[in-house]
């Protein structure tokens, strides 16, 4: 039980991560101080080396060869693919048509977990997921509006083929975490995902302008570096090793509550019927898909 509660806690701070990452992340990649293949490379780089050295100081374990061909698909979907379409397509659309697109990601999951591995589409994870995506997407269009430009469908679409990746993503990572250390997937995973974005990062990396960041977008470099991918592919990893994939991705829905709560406590925004409405709906979504979680989760 202990270990389950903990799964979702994990969970719980990877929404809030990503929560607030939309906007930080796209203050840099606004003004250019970094492309967004650069910043990938920069972001997967970083990775591969904490959780190298995490590895060999504390786990060193070893992978059976049979595993490698899954661990590069984990590599090509849950870092190279995901990651380089997210940023690209963040920089072309606004940070509401791509926290919108997003919501599509439980569902793609559930879609995926039941043709790959054989997770049951039960009503109750249909319902969850329904609940969860209504108060998301009301939330979101609070007050606000979508923009159809050119430039932004192209990022839309970046950011749909981002939200596919990861949904593929977390189905084929399922399997190795619960044979192998979280860390030591997490650590294969970013070494082929280097290997993937490398040649096409390299050259944006080489021509960033250092001296030219100001504290703010060193600040905001750091959070994502640390936070939205040491930490979140950390959180998510262990949680992944005793929950559902459907169960990992339904805390996308938490995501805009959280950012809203954020700017409540600090007065950057206010309570209105919508929002309190929007968050009943998203935590009766991420309780019903998150609950049902029995015996028959351990043979998935």
């Amino acid at each position: 039980m202990n270990t389950k509660i903990n799964a979702h806690i994990a969970l719980f701070l990877v929404a809030l991560i990503y929560g607030a990452n939309y906007t930080i992340a796209k203050e840099v990649l606004d003004n250019e101080y970094i492309k967004p293949i650069g910043f990938i490379l920069l972001r997967v780089v970083t990775g591969l080396v904490l959780f190298v050295i995490i590895h060999t100081i504390y786990v060193r374990e070893k992978v059976e060869r049979k595993d490698i061909i899954r661990l590069i698909l984990c590599g090509l979907f849950g870092v190279a693919i995901n990651q380089t379409f997210f940023f690209s397509g963040l920089k072309l659309t606004t940070p509401i048509n791509a926290s919108l697109i997003m919501t599509s990601t439980p569902i793609l999951v559930l879609i995926a977990s039941s043709i790959m591995i054989g997770e049951r589409i039960t009503l109750r994870k249909i319902l969850g997921i329904i609940a969860g995506c209504t108060g998301a997407v009301l939330l979101i269009l609070n007050g606000e509006k979508i923009n159809f430009e050119k430039d932004q469908i192209l990022g839309d679409l970046m950011i749909f083929i981002n939200a596919t990746s990861y949904g593929i993503y977390l189905v084929i990572v399922k399997s190795l975490m619960k044979k192998y250390n979280p860390i030591t997937v997490v650590k294969w995973v970013f070494i082929f995902g280097t290997l993937f974005v490398f040649p096409f990062g390299v050259n944006d990396l080489t021509q960033v302008d250092w001296s030219s960041f100001k504290l703010s977008i060193w600040l905001a470099v750091f959070y994502v570096l640390f936070c939205t991918t040491f930490l979140a592919y950390l959180f998510n990893a262990y949680a992944l090793k005793t929950v559902n994939p459907s169960v990992v991705s339904i805390y996308i829905y938490l995501q805009p509550l959280l950012a809203t709560m954020i700017a409540l406590i600090f007065a950057k925004d206010q309570l209105t019927g919508i929002k309190i409405i929007s968050g009943m709906l998203i935590f009766t979504g991420v309780y019903l898909v998150s609950s049902h979680t029995k015996t028959k989760n351990v043979t998935n």
